[in-house]
């Protein structure tokens, strides 16, 4: 009974964010002190943190806008828009993770027949929207204005239904030691169940995004199956790849 609310709670806060105590014992019909024993649980696992009167999601990163991050490193980006987008069929089912990069790879599969999209991505869908060869498909959830993407508890459960061929995931900094990382709980979660449910994951990541970790890991590095980039990174990335039976992707040599 008690796993099943903190469950229950922890979901509550990953569609809503924050809450006050009071607010919780009302949705959940219990007392102060159960609800204060129940996020100390929650606390110590680092999913929320305390707040004058409440709880809140714990950011340990600022998430930078969507808008600021579409700004950057344009050319890189675009490359690997290019070299993921020639690992998608005719006729595959696809999800395209919300992300500044990932939204590259429109332009070059709009030709492509018969593509069916999944995203939680706002900017995916209004990209994909002119063609009529791109069927798209809305995850649903809270649009999240700073990362323009659709989140939430209703988004977990569309994806639970689904089976997907390939996916194309953004992050925030992967690592080996660390894995392939985000900065928000809500998204991560939705990243991890993406992985999950996905047969091949293709992460696309510019150089910069090498040797960071954010807060939130989504999945270990050897779980991917390709990663796109555009430049060669270090040996010891080479190295873990083709130890781990990860496709390595890139467009320029290193300098």
């Amino acid at each position: 009974m008690k796993i099943e609310r903190i469950k229950r709670i922890e979901q509550y806060l990953i569609e809503h964010e924050s809450a006050t105590l009071d607010t919780l014992c009302s949705v959940f019909n219990v007392s102060k002190n159960t609800i204060r024993r129940d996020i100390s649980e929650l606390e110590s696992k680092g999913v929320i943190k305390k707040v004058y009167g409440g709880v809140t999601l714990n950011y340990k990163e600022e998430t930078v806008p969507f808008q600021q991050r579409q700004a950057q490193h344009t050319s890189e980006k675009s490359k690997i828009g290019v070299l993921a987008s020639d690992l998608i069929n005719n006729g595959d089912i696809i999800f395209i993770d919300s992300g500044s990069t990932t939204v590259h790879l429109i332009p070059n599969i709009k030709d492509k027949q018969n593509i069916t999209i999944i995203t939680n991505s706002l900017n995916i869908i209004v990209e994909s929207a002119p063609y009529a060869n791109l069927n798209v498909i809305s995850t649903g959830g809270i649009l999240q204005r700073k990362t323009n993407s659709f989140a939430g508890i209703a988004t977990v459960n569309f994806l639970k239904s689904l089976n997907i061929d390939k996916a194309f995931m953004a992050t925030t900094g992967i690592s080996i030691e660390k894995g392939v990382t985000n900065t928000t709980y809500l998204e991560a979660e939705i990243k991890k169940l993406v992985v999950k449910i996905s047969d091949k994951i293709v992460v696309m990541a510019d150089h910069t995004k090498i040797d960071k970790a954010a807060f939130m890991r989504y999945c270990d590095l050897s779980d991917i199956d390709y990663f796109a980039t555009n430049n060669m990174p270090s040996l010891k990335y080479i190295d873990f790849f083709e130890r781990n039976h990860v496709q390595l992707l890139y467009s320029n040599p290193a300098k």
